[in-house]
């Protein structure tokens, strides 16, 4: 592959690399932009991490010919293991100025994206797995997995939105309220990914839905944002989506006193009839 550049990850020393691929027959697919990215020891989803990606994908946006962007990772076992919850949670504004932006990018770029799921996407992994165009992940390791349930993080709008979106509902439900974790064949049974396989069964999927053209009038961004805008709506709302929780939750709690009541005078009256 010829490396196009190089977008440093300063935070673990790590990096992104933007590479065309080549054919069987060494010529290269000047087109498709492979970025690979390798920040030990899991590719969590920093900010420095999102800060690079982004600026990955501006620069191919803004000095490269349009064509097709695929995603992978450097380390065999992961592709992304999500976020680092303590930095995360240390640090200000980072759903918004960080997670949601990345989100966003991906939704709306400007060309078509593939994720290549090489190992496992776990919690923000899978998540940023689902905010690609088209997905493919290996056939013989690694999980998708949205396990959050299992440590009692909540889900907020933007990461349960794109699911909610993409997937049927009732895989929707297995991926959020069960924490399944999906293998290659039945992420593909479920609707998960478009294929199982490595990089030829990407080349072949982007020959086969003549994607490198896709692009070319200007408006495949515009046509995603149309497509997703309910999504869209949900990333650029933060504020809205807090209030909006704030809300249930005052309802939640509400609706418990009254059960609470009740239950109390249940038992005042089934003691009264003893």
């Amino acid at each position: 592959m010829a490396t196009l550049f190089t977008v440093p990850i300063t935070s673990t020393g790590g990096s992104i690399v933007c590479t065309n691929p080549t054919t069987n027959q060494g010529q290269e697919q000047q087109n498709i932009y492979v970025l690979t990215f390798t920040s030990p020891k899991d590719n969590r989803l920093t900010p420095t991490f999102i800060d690079a990606l982004i600026l990955a994908l501006d620069i191919i946006e803004h000095r490269y010919p349009k064509g097709v962007v695929v995603t992978t990772s450097g380390i065999a076992k992961f592709y992304s293991n999500g976020l680092d919850l303590e930095l995360a949670t240390s640090t200000e504004g980072f759903l918004d100025k960080w997670l949601w932006r990345l989100f966003r990018r991906f939704l709306t770029y400007p060309m078509p994206t593939v994720c290549l799921l090489n190992g496992h996407a776990f919690a923000g992994g899978f998540m940023l797995a689902m905010y690609h165009d088209y997905r493919i992940q290996n056939p013989d390791k690694g999980f998708l997995c949205v396990n959050e349930l299992e440590f009692g993080v909540p889900l907020q709008t933007p990461m349960m939105s794109i699911f909610r979106e993409k997937l049927t509902p009732t895989t929707f439900r297995n991926v959020v309220l069960e924490a399944r974790r999906f293998g290659g064949k039945d992420s593909l049974q479920a609707g998960i990914v478009d294929a199982i396989g490595g990089f030829d069964e990407v080349a072949g999927l982007i020959r086969d839905r003549k994607l490198l053209n896709k692009a070319a009038t200007g408006i495949y961004g515009t046509m995603k944002e149309e497509m997703y805008a309910r999504v869209l709506t949900g990333l650029d709302d933060h504020e809205g989506n807090l209030a909006w929780r704030e809300k249930v939750e005052d309802k939640n709690g509400e609706l418990r006193g009254m059960g609470l009541k009740d239950v109390e005078e249940w038992e005042k009256s089934t003691k009264a009839k003893l």
